[in-house]
């Protein structure tokens, strides 16, 4: 085989179903191959598409997503989402055209140093420059992307590997691997963590974005049921524990709910599990509950410590520390809940709703509950980064695993409408519901043609606001409502641009019906875009002001006319 027949085979053996790209001069062998096979290839509008589609498919899925583009511009268009996957822990496999072996160096026509460029933000990166390696890299690649902390690999090949003969029999007997797990250190912590908990009042568990990837929803559900321990999760792992349970408090962080803010605040022990203590949620480090008991579980070793000191780190991965846990417990009959921490918790639920102004206009928060209450847990939902995409976190519960798609740690937008694409190909048997912004949707609009295309069961809500709406919120509370360069003073007519792709479209205001058009807009089949025109000054409260601690929040409270500091 060629090069690139052993790579598309190497890809049909492992199961891979759909290929996200763009085709160019040094993967042409590749899309010649590709063309003939039984893999199907998703032609989006852009290189930025393909990779957040990938991206958007691996998520909902738990598979790999794979994208190709072509050397140069190609290959560089694929840099935000590469590292958009990076921090946000997706296994992705990005494969890459390089120019011929023998012009590596020397500035050929679209030539780039793409392994260069992309190693601080891939788990590893590589070039195949012989033909009998490529089997091993492949493999090793793959092994990479999909084990341990999952996350994206690169493999450049130029031209001329796509085009030349591999014999994989030999290339199978060169295997290696440089990339060794590493030990777990669950045995030598598991006493120190069932003592911290025997000794602690007001226990809580946080629900980070490895609960999902390392698939330990289901005994983290079980572990909670047992012990009563109230939760509260991270923005990445919102859906790996219901919001809809009773003792699930939600999202916390600079926009988390009241109660979550509150309760994490006052816990004496943080069983963390698999997160990564973003400034999003700590603030100031030094500032962090500087009185709690933190056990951090996760499986990446450098996540432990390195933003907040975890007073017992465990090196694990979390479905194994659970089920040693619940074990441990149920044969000592250990529970740790107090009847006094949950009526705690439950006067800060009671205490500050969370609450918004629903007089004067079309609120996003507005759509996005009737959204929810229309279908809820039946479609997957998908957000671009800015105002939309808390309001959607704090509004929208998400009771189900891998429903819930959005980007938590480069904050990209544009993810949102080709990562919608992906989600829909990765769960054909469900609609996906995308909220974005104005700003966000024009970043990669190029790709309502591919969902056009394809007639993607695909709702898009654009909470049109006519700016960037977090930052002017950070202007207006921050900068003295100096609003630079963040009010937009023209949009497209987003219904009519819809239509020019094929898709239909439908508009909202202030003085329409928008439980009908929600409706509506499921009733249709196929893709359909739905331009809400919502308030300009609406912001997402509540907010921990730069520097300020969980209890410092700013917010519309219960019986206050105003925006406060939290008492």
């Amino acid at each position: 085989m060629n090069g690139a027949e052993y790579l598309v085979s190497f890809l049909e053996k492992k199961g891979v179903e759909y290929i996200f790209g763009y085709p160019g001069g040094s993967v042409i062998f590749l899309y010649d191959v590709l063309g003939r096979s039984g893999l199907k290839h998703i032609l989006t509008r852009h290189e930025q598409g393909a990779v957040h589609a990938a991206d958007g498919y691996a998520r909902v899925t738990g598979k790999p997503g794979v994208c190709f583009a072509t050397s140069g511009p190609g290959a560089t268009n694929l840099v935000t989402g590469i590292a958009n996957a990076y921090l946000d822990s997706v296994p992705l496999i990005a494969v890459t055209g390089q120019v011929n072996l023998d012009s590596i160096g020397r500035d050929a026509f679209q030539e780039a140093d793409i392994i260069g460029i992309t190693m601080p933000i891939t788990k590893h990166s590589y070039m195949v420059k012989k033909m009998d390696e490529l089997p091993s890299v492949l493999e090793e690649a793959w092994n990479v992307a999909t084990t341990g902390r999952p996350g994206p690999v690169l493999i450049d090949m130029p031209k001329d590997i796509f085009a030349g003969t591999v014999d994989s029999q030999v290339g199978l007997e060169k295997k290696y691997s440089r990339k060794v797990p590493l030990k777990n250190g669950l045995s030598e912590q598991l006493d120190k963590v069932v003592a911290a908990l025997h000794e602690a009042k007001r226990p809580l568990v946080m629900v980070g974005g490895g609960v999902v990837s390392g698939q330990a929803s289901e005994i983290i559900r079980e572990f909670v049921n047992y012990t009563k321990m109230p939760v509260v999760t991270t923005l990445m792992g919102k859906g790996a524990f219901p919001d809809t349970a009773e003792n699930c408090l939600g999202m916390v962080g600079m926009h988390g709910m009241p109660a979550a803010n509150l309760t994490l605040n006052s816990s004496d022990v943080l069983i963390a599990l698999g997160v990564r203590f973003s400034d999003r949620i700590t603030g100031k480090p030094e500032n962090f509950l500087p009185e709690t008991t933190i056990i951090h579980v996760d499986i990446d070793p450098a996540e432990l410590s390195k933003n907040v000191v975890a007073d017992i780190p465990v090196v694990c991965d979390v479905a194994k520390f659970l089920t040693e846990m619940l074990s441990r417990l149920k044969k000592k009959g250990l529970e740790f809940a107090t009847k006094e921490w949950l009526q705690e918790v439950t006067i800060f639920k009671e205490k500050y709703p969370l609450l918004y102004e629903k007089e004067g206009g079309l609120k996003p928060q507005t759509v996005i509950e009737e959204v929810a209450r229309q279908v809820g847990d039946k479609v997957v939902v998908v957000t671009d980064v800015g105002q939309h995409q808390m309001f959607v976190a704090q509004f929208y519960p998400i009771g189900k695993t891998r429903n819930f798609v959005t980007s938590g740690g480069l904050g990209t937008m544009g993810f949102g409408l080709p990562a919608a694409i992906g989600a829909a190909f990765g769960k054909t048997n469900e609609a996906v519901a995308l909220f974005t912004g104005d700003g966000s949707i024009q970043m990669n609009i190029q790709e309502l043609a591919t969902i056009a295309n394809h007639q993607l069961p695909l709702k898009v809500f654009i909470l049109n606001n006519s700016c960037l709406g977090m930052v002017r919120q950070w202007q207006e509370l921050f900068f003295k409502g100096h609003y630079a360069s963040t009010l937009f003073d023209s949009n497209p007519d987003f219904v009519r641009l819809a239509n020019a792709y094929g898709i239909k479209a439908l508009r909202a205001g202030e003085t329409d019906d928008i439980s009908e058009i929600v409706a509506e807009a499921f009733r249709l089949p196929g893709p359909v875009i739905v331009d809400c025109a919502v308030c300009q000054g609406e912001n997402v409260l509540p907010i921990i002001p730069p520097g300020g601690k969980l209890n410092e929040m700013l917010g519309r409270w219960k019986g206050e006319a105003h925006i406060s500091r939290i008492s």
